[in-house]
């Protein structure tokens, strides 16, 4: 009986050996090369996510890279980029931005922005009113919103951002953003973005989560934190799904690879990490 159930045991070791050498082999047979542009708030995580996908298919090739939202959809109808990465649906219109035709949506993410301020800002709150007069140019004191009195630094993004569609629809409720003033600047990115509220005293501006770091400050809104709980729970109303778009159905190395970033492993690990909350989080 030893030798038998040694022999099964030798059996059932080389069955499971030889199914995860024929798994890895199976992986690995995948190729080709799939090229991302756009969305610089979902950068990080098309960054990670390509790291994680070669280690697994390494006869993947993946490149990734960000300047802004709308630089995603139209790079993929130009046929320059495989997926267009995208903070709003870009198969449908949005205001300011008509919907790019023959394109397909591929939900992503949630992505959770954040109005931000300088570190040296003495305020943790702001109402949606104060955040549509600041942003607008009609309240330029800090002390006006409870604040020291010193002029607020409005950043903005430039025309094309994702981020700002979204904050402009979400936190300012359309109002319209100021454009020109000494104390206005624009910046082309989110990282510009993070650069410009660090190093800026009294400034503002948003960015989503991932960005945010402890030489700033992610204010309350209505005072209502901008927290993974919260936008779970509806009271943070400043989110957006992140988008992964291309040209028709995806297929091939493309098609595994937005599958990647969806399946539960990816969503539900480094995903939560980048402090993006997982699609099955939300109430459909």
């Amino acid at each position: 009986m030893k030798w038998l159930k040694s022999i099964t045991f030798t059996v059932i070791a080389l069955a499971v050996a030889f199914g995860s050498v024929s798994a890895a082999s199976a992986a690995s047979k995948l190729s080709g090369k799939i090229v991302i542009n756009g969305s610089s708030a979902l950068l990080p995580l098309s960054l990670q996510a390509a790291s994680e996908f070669k280690k697994l298919n390494p006869k993947v090739r993946i490149s990734a890279s960000a300047a802004g939202s709308v630089t995603g959809p139209q790079s993929v109808r130009k046929g320059i980029a495989d997926i267009g990465a995208c903070d709003w649906d870009a198969s449908t219109d949005v205001p300011g931005f008509k919907k790019f035709d023959g394109q397909v949506a591929n939900k992503v993410a949630v992505i959770p922005f954040a109005a931000v301020t300088n570190s040296n800002v003495k305020v943790d709150s702001l109402t949606t009113s104060q955040l549509q007069g600041i942003f607008s140019g009609k309240i330029t004191n800090w002390k006006e919103v409870g604040g020291s009195d010193a002029d607020i630094v409005v950043v903005n993004r430039a025309f094309g951002s994702g981020t700002r569609v979204n904050f402009q629809m979400k936190a300012l409720v359309g109002t319209d953003f100021m454009t020109k003033g000494s104390n206005y600047k624009e910046v082309k990115s989110s990282g510009d973005m993070k650069t410009a509220i660090e190093t800026t005293p009294n400034a503002i501006g948003y960015i989503d989560l991932v960005y945010v770091t402890s030489k700033m400050k992610a204010q309350k809104i209505n005072n209502v934190a901008p927290t993974e709980a919260n936008v779970i729970n509806g009271s943070y109303k400043v989110w957006a799904y992140g988008y992964y778009m291309t040209k028709g159905q995806p297929t091939g190395a493309t098609k595994a690879f937005i599958e990647y970033v969806q399946s539960k492993k990816f969503q539900n690990g480094s995903l939560k990490k980048l402090k993006f909350i997982p699609l099955s989080a939300m109430k459909k």
